[in-house]
């Protein structure tokens, strides 16, 4: 990235200078030779003047005084008469290489002054050597401030590098991290609540593991002692049939256990949900699964209430509404229609398509693993339900034919304090 700033900036410098520099030099020397033309034309009017008052005072030239007064000019004077008179000021330059101008009167008084057009055009080389060096100047100034605008961009690019990869090894502390680039500062904040929230979910899972190690434990230990009873009283009926309601009653409590340790579990998930504007991820949904229907002539629709919002997890609620687009797109058919409401309890976000709906053998258990309709893997909407159980709402198939899936959230408001979360496996 660095090298393609660098690049990219010497290359809108160079076309600039390159813009500006080749029109400027152009015009510079054509200023210089029009200047210089136009000082020679003035000097060989007011020359022709001054030979014309002489003529008129009837006093001679002197070209001594005339060299002192145009010096670096060859001069040529002719004046009519009998005989012709010719004066010449100066030498010619050695170069040949001459810029002439000339005036006459009207009396007879011809002037032709000179001057070397080497000088001019060194003069020229001179401006455009200087031009030259203030392009280069400004490329330097240029190629400087793109080093140091590249190391102010890339530096810290490579430390939110490393900060994601330290995140993706296990290593989540959030680094604190900011640098004075409101983009840059914005991706850091999110990376520092994205390792809070990793370091949460770590610190959870170990509690989870170690409270399940502990509880498990001593139930599994009963049931182990009763089923070596039963083994080694395997003559006696009555025994067995005592160690065995015992061996029972130790299971129902294993069961127990199990249902707390999950219990747990989820409501720790549940405190992760925030409020979430449902627009936000119905829009993304739509837009991400709208190329998928058209590429199946099938219509995607978004209606009913904007603006709401919801307690849950944008993943999560993001995952469940595209486990239903596509459950609709592969086993629905016609056009599918996304509605979000809301009412006293719960905003509610429909999924509905026109196909032929859910048959009546399978639509109890549609919600169990490893069943679907329509030869599919039958995992979907079973992980769609946990998701919207592990945010505290619910997923339901409200209507057969045509299928309709309702998933159920808690509204934003709701403190959790008036209201009963039903949730759905998890």
């Amino acid at each position: 990235m660095r090298r393609r700033l660098l690049t990219s900036t010497l290359v809108v410098a160079v076309i600039a200078v390159l813009l500006l520099g080749v029109p400027l030099g152009v015009v510079v020397s054509r200023l210089i030779v029009d200047e210089a033309a136009q000082e020679l034309g003035a000097e060989a009017k007011r020359l022709v003047g001054e030979v014309e008052y002489a003529r008129v005072q009837e006093t001679p030239l002197d070209p001594q005084q005339l060299e002192q007064k145009y010096p670096g000019r060859y001069i040529q004077i002719w004046e009519r008469g009998t005989p012709l008179r010719v004066t010449v000021v100066g030498t010619a330059p050695a170069s040949g290489h001459l810029m002439t101008e000339d005036a006459q009167t009207n009396t007879g008084v011809y002037v032709r002054i000179s001057r070397d057009r080497d000088q001019v055009e060194r003069d020229v080389r001179a401006r455009l050597l200087l031009i030259v060096a203030l392009a280069v100047a400004a490329l330097a100034v240029a190629v400087s401030l793109a080093v140091v605008q590249s190391r102010r961009l890339t530096l810290p690019l490579r430390d939110l590098a490393k900060i994601a990869e330290r995140l993706g090894s296990g290593d989540a502390r959030p680094s604190k991290h900011r640098y004075g680039i409101p983009e840059l500062d914005r991706v850091a904040q999110v990376l520092d609540r994205s390792a809070a929230r990793i370091s949460d979910l770590l610190t959870r899972e170990r509690e989870f593991a170690t409270d399940a190690s502990h509880q498990l434990r001593t139930p599994l230990t009963g049931l182990t002692m009763r089923l070596e009873e039963i083994v080694a009283s395997a003559g006696e009926p009555e025994v067995v049939r005592e160690e065995g309601e015992a061996a029972i009653v130790q299971a129902e409590r294993l069961t127990a256990v199990i249902d707390e340790l999950l219990a747990a579990a989820r409501r720790q998930r549940h405190a992760q949900a925030e409020p979430v504007c449902i627009d936000e991820v119905l829009i993304q949904q739509v837009r991400e699964w709208e190329p998928v229907f058209k590429d199946a002539h099938r219509e995607l629709r978004l209606e009913g209430a904007r603006g709401l919002k919801a307690l849950a997890t944008t993943g999560g609620f993001g995952q469940v509404v595209a486990s239903l687009l596509e459950n609709s797109l592969r086993h629905g058919g016609g056009r599918v229609t996304v509605t979000s409401t809301s009412g006293d309890n719960y905003v509610v976000v429909e999924v509905a398509d026109e196909g032929p709906g859910i048959a009546d053998e399978i639509a109890p258990k549609i919600f169990e693993r490893n069943v679907s309709g329509g030869g599919g893997t039958g995992l979907g909407l079973t992980l769609a339900r946990a998701l919207a159980a592990a945010d505290g709402g619910r997923l339901e198939l409200v209507r057969r034919r045509p299928a309709t899936f309702a998933v159920f959230l808690r509204p934003a408001e709701d403190d959790g304090r008036g209201n009963r979360v039903v949730s759905g496996p998890a």
